[in-house]
């Protein structure tokens, strides 16, 4: 029995520890809204995003502003600014390029440059991404892999409008095509226009074609995500940078370059709201290319802590830390 008793002590130990620890951030503060009994009354920053079983997002800062974001345990993304602008983002790591909610097994690099208008806003984005996988043909084989190997280097440049009368974004152009010596030869194209109510972006629409010589062709896919039943709360993204935001909606383009993997729709590509101020508790996509299109719906009810930063939405839970 005394074995037994000091069994079940070493378990509670170690459970404590753990728990413990994960009460903590990378410096050791504590970190916040982990039930509903705990909040902040100041400067705060968002840590994590986690689920009941992975861990979406660590966010990471130097000082005030966001420094570096991990991802899926091995992608890692870093920003860097100047003065009080982010300049370059670069990721190397992986993506769930088509959305079907697994990642893929191609790693991939690229690097962003952001350019700014005389007004300050973000108005160019132009992207270097590599895509690199392992060969299974002989003399390799799928339970023999090759090592990682460049097979893509590709092209993007960016273009962002926006609202002469309120001054919203009202969209983002891209152009993309492989990078061929060192000259893009761009082949393809997808727009996003965004809709507002308010402070909260109320549809997204989004739009992929070919490109021949610098013409637009006939979208072959069109998308529209709508976004209704915004809250009162504030939504975790407002504390993240809109440079970064804008980065992270243009990685979930459901089609990258020639790629012809298929796509799943799933609210994983509907991360337009992350603009608005508050947070959607209904959000519904359609494939405007049906004969019938019929939306998917999703819908959720919030969670938020003593300052009404929301905590948990769509099976995902927000942490904070202190700044």
């Amino acid at each position: 029995m005394k074995r037994l008793f000091y069994f079940v002590l070493l378990l509670v130990g170690v459970a404590t520890v753990h728990s413990c620890k994960d009460l903590l951030d990378e410096n050791g503060d504590p970190l916040l809204d982990i039930n509903a009994n705990t909040g902040l009354n100041g400067p705060r920053a968002l840590y994590r995003e986690i689920t009941d079983s992975d861990t979406l997002a660590t966010y990471y800062y130097n000082g005030l502003q966001l420094s570096k974001v991990i991802t899926d345990s091995t992608s890692v993304t870093d920003v860097a600014w100047s003065g009080d602008k982010i300049s370059k983002i670069d990721f190397k790591g992986f993506l769930d390029l088509d959305k079907n909610g697994k990642v893929e097994k191609d790693s991939i690099y690229f690097t962003q440059l952001l350019t700014y208008g005389s007004t300050g806003r973000l108005e160019k984005i132009s992207e270097d991404r590599s895509v690199y996988h392992r060969l299974t043909t002989p003399p390799y084989s799928v339970t023999s892999p090759s090592p990682q190997m460049l097979y893509r280097k590709v092209k993007t440049s960016y273009s962002l409008v926006y609202s002469a009368s309120t001054g919203k974004l009202e969209s983002i152009k891209k152009s993309s095509g492989p990078d061929v010596s060192g000259a893009p030869s761009f082949d393809n194209y997808s727009t996003i226009k965004f809709e507002y109510a308010g402070d909260n972006v109320a549809k997204v629409t989004r739009e992929y074609g070919p490109m021949t010589g610098g013409v637009n062709g006939t979208p072959t896919k069109r998308l529209s995500f709508g976004y209704t039943s915004y809250d009162a709360g504030i939504s975790p993204f407002t504390l993240l940078p809109g440079a970064y935001k804008i980065s992270r909606i243009l990685s979930s383009e459901l089609f990258f370059a020639d790629a012809v993997s298929p796509y799943v729709i799933d609210k994983k590509n509907a991360d337009g709201w992350i603009l608005s101020r508050n947070s959607p508790k209904r959000i519904s996509i359609t494939d405007l290319t049906q004969l019938v299109p019929t939306p998917i719906l999703y819908s959720t009810d919030y969670r938020y802590d003593p300052q009404t930063y929301m905590t948990v939405g769509y099976g995902v839970n927000y942490i904070y830390k202190p700044l």
